[in-house]
């Protein structure tokens, strides 16, 4: 199954590659109506994750249109990216940036930067565009089940001039990430999936504990680069826009446990504002608090010291 979904992957990136930028949206908007019929189990799982967010604020109606539109961006997020990363030229015009000056402000104090956001819009679009924009670019991620589409596209990322630095072996990670940083360039991290497997902290997420990465505090402590959450938005002519937000403020003083679950907080307040504002812009299809605190653990602690 997994070697026919890999076939039917490659076979699409091909056809893609070979349309227009107009023909690729419109062949774009027959592939999502087709995925939408067939995607019951995302629907249960977004409806459920919409539901624990939003409570009673949204009805039922309201919940599907979200996941509806939720759906039909990440099915066009995920041409587009296959589309860009083959025509990389079309990229300039389609993705701006607000706030480029508080980023280029951060790099001059040569600590690097840490951009904090979330699978939030094509986020991949937008290390692309700080990559066509001269900044050296570097960003975490999880490797994929399938090893094989995880190279093809690891293979495009750094013919793209985009770094990967894979979060597991978490050592390797930690390594990679601060000689990043210590480079003076650019490292994305996104800070919004579940994160159950110890090291992190629980810190409130639309009301509800949910376990959290620390990663960017620590990084920040151990080489003073600055935080700057940063989202890209998806405009109503299938454009984008990238919002740069100046340095967070971090906590400082308290005990390190203390402070760490303080600024993760603080991180994760911004990413819920952004979802707020714009929800069917984050990926729903995610158990983002399936983790829990044991009835007989502190909050905000998981079970391990903190680590990424």
């Amino acid at each position: 199954m997994r070697a026919l979904a890999r076939h039917g992957l490659f076979a699409v990136t091909g056809f893609i590659n070979r349309l227009s930028l107009p023909a690729m949206r419109k062949v774009t908007q027959t592939l999502i109506a087709i995925g939408f019929c067939f995607a019951i189990r995302q629907k249960r799982v977004a409806c459920e994750s919409l539901n624990i967010a939003f409570g009673g604020e949204k009805t039922k109606e309201e919940v599907e249109k979200i996941f509806k539109d939720c759906f039909e961006n990440v099915g066009k997020g995920m041409t587009e990216l296959i589309y860009f990363m083959g025509h990389p030229e079309h990229i300039k015009g389609q993705v701006a940036i607000e706030g480029k000056e508080h980023l280029d402000s951060a790099l001059k104090r040569g600590r690097g930067a840490i951009a904090v956001s979330a699978h939030f819009g094509n986020f991949p679009l937008m290390l692309l565009k700080f990559v066509q924009e001269g900044y050296k670019t570097s960003a975490i991620i999880r490797s994929t089940r399938d090893q094989a589409i995880e190279k093809y596209f690891q293979d495009l990322r750094t013919k793209m001039g985009l770094n990967t630095i894979y979060s597991h072996p978490r050592k390797d990670c930690v390594e990679n990430s601060i000689r990043v940083l210590r480079n003076n360039e650019l490292l994305f991290i996104p800070l919004d999936q579940n994160f159950g497997s110890g090291g992190g902290v629980f810190v409130d997420f639309f009301g509800r504990k949910a376990a959290t990465a620390t990663g960017p505090v620590i990084f920040a402590k151990r080489t003073q680069a600055p935080i700057l959450p940063m989202f890209i938005i998806r405009q109503k002519d299938d454009t984008h826009k990238v919002i740069i937000e100046p340095p967070l403020e971090l906590e400082q003083g308290g005990e390190d446990r203390e402070m760490l679950t303080v600024n993760t907080a603080k991180i994760t307040q911004v990413i819920e504002r952004y979802i707020r504002k714009y929800p069917s812009e984050w990926g729903w299809m995610h158990r983002r608090w399936k983790s829990q605190p044991p009835p007989m653990q502190h909050a905000n602690e998981l079970s391990q010291e903190p680590t990424l």
